[in-house]
């Protein structure tokens, strides 16, 4: 069995589509493109499709990965060509690689954000990030499936910065518009964006006044200067030198 690994954006309204839904409209897309995707067995077979770190709903992303099983051999760049052209546009298909080997989820060690918070200024916003980068800890409580839990949002945060830009949303709407870069580990349960505005809310008593945007900019493992490395640079690495 082949086996493939895509990235694929969520953009614009396509934001709001809930991971379910959109695993839906991947499964319809499958069929439209005439992939020969491979089935689990038993009494109820199901496409073998495993996702890897789902951004949240509402939540724009660059940066989504999935790996599928297929039945025959297909060619990566063709695949990803005819899967963009059967999903809507806002759920773009942009990268696909065969796997070599390894676990994709094992590769996802860290997310990057970038979070717009209209009508924040970005010196109040400065403010909020040198209290939280100051703070030992910062426990924020949300509701999760095991109930509503008290949990630290700072050591999740690797790092936590104001991106400055010479053109901002304020610009061009009037209204103060902070950005907010972050980089956050994978831990459990998962640190989302809204978690570090609860902390930064609990540090700095910052309250946005309307709703953030978030956006996930990418996902893969650490290096010691906090980039991070595309999940699917090692099956190309690996792919390119047994060409060789």
């Amino acid at each position: 069995m082949q086996r493939i690994r895509i990235r694929y954006a969520k953009r614009g309204p396509l934001r709001f589509t809930s991971h379910r839904d959109f695993a839906r409209a991947f499964e319809r897309a499958l069929r439209r493109a005439g992939v020969p995707i491979a089935f689990s067995q038993g009494f109820t077979p199901h496409p073998k499709i495993s996702y890897a770190s789902a951004a949240p709903t509402g939540v724009a992303s660059e940066a989504e990965y999935l790996e599928i099983g297929l039945r025959a051999q297909v060619d990566p760049a063709e695949l990803r060509a005819a899967l963009d052209a059967a999903l809507s546009p806002g759920l773009d298909v942009l990268d696909a690689v065969e796997a070599t080997g390894g676990s994709l989820a094992e590769r996802i060690e860290a997310s990057r954000w970038r979070v717009e918070l209209p009508g924040v200024p970005p010196a109040a916003l400065r403010a909020a990030v040198e209290k939280f980068r100051s703070a030992a800890e910062v426990p924020v409580e949300r509701l999760t499936k095991q109930g509503r839990r008290t949990f630290d949002t700072r050591g999740a945060v690797i790092s936590i910065d104001v991106i400055e830009e010479n053109e901002t949303p304020s610009e061009v709407t009037g209204v103060p518009c902070a950005i907010l870069g972050l980089v956050v580990r994978q831990v459990t349960p998962t640190v989302r964006p809204d978690d570090v505005l609860s902390g930064l809310r609990v540090v700095a008593d910052l309250e946005p006044p309307a709703p953030p945007r978030a956006t996930r900019l990418a996902q893969g493992t650490l290096t010691a200067q906090a980039d991070l490395v595309d999940p699917l640079d090692a099956d190309r690495d690996r792919a390119t030198i047994a060409e060789h």
